[in-house]
């Protein structure tokens, strides 16, 4: 039972100083978990973890990740959340139109499946609303180069 928490701790460990640390936000994090898993069978991987660790550990650490970092999003205000959309969002490339429609296309696959329904609701009305807000904000340095 340590031998499988202190493993767990690893994985977190390396997960976090390696990949998410240096990303700029929760929503960049979110979508980045996200992209670990995959859509057909809804396991999560990572080369290197999996090359490191039993990739059945690994699974079990990115699920619980994506789970965590997507609740902790939602436990923020909008206007938290709004600041963080818009540091990831002026990560993409393109004018105000195509990242947010980047991201209104893809937010629905940041959702980890597990999530209760009332959380999936809730990210959803929070999306479009954000979406609303982005677009409809005076454009700022750098937000539609």
């Amino acid at each position: 039972m340590l031998d499988h928490l202190r493993i767990h701790q690893q994985i977190i460990y390396d997960l976090t100083v390696r990949d998410l640390e240096p990303l700029s936000g929760s929503f960049e994090r979110l979508a980045y978990l996200a992209a670990l898993r995959d859509v057909a069978t809804g396991e999560y991987s990572h080369p290197y973890l999996c090359a490191t660790y039993n990739p059945a550990r690994v699974h079990e650490v990115l699920f619980k990740c994506h789970e965590e970092l997507f609740e902790r999003l939602l436990e923020s205000t909008l206007a938290e959340q709004r600041e963080d959309l818009l540091k990831f969002i002026e990560r993409l490339p393109g004018d105000t139109h195509i990242r947010v429609r980047y991201c209104r296309q893809n937010s629905e696959s940041w959702i980890p499946l597990q999530a209760p329904d009332y959380l999936k609701l809730l990210f959803r009305s929070n999306q479009t609303v954000l979406a609303e807000l982005l677009l409809k904000q005076k454009p700022t340095a750098g937000l539609d180069s």
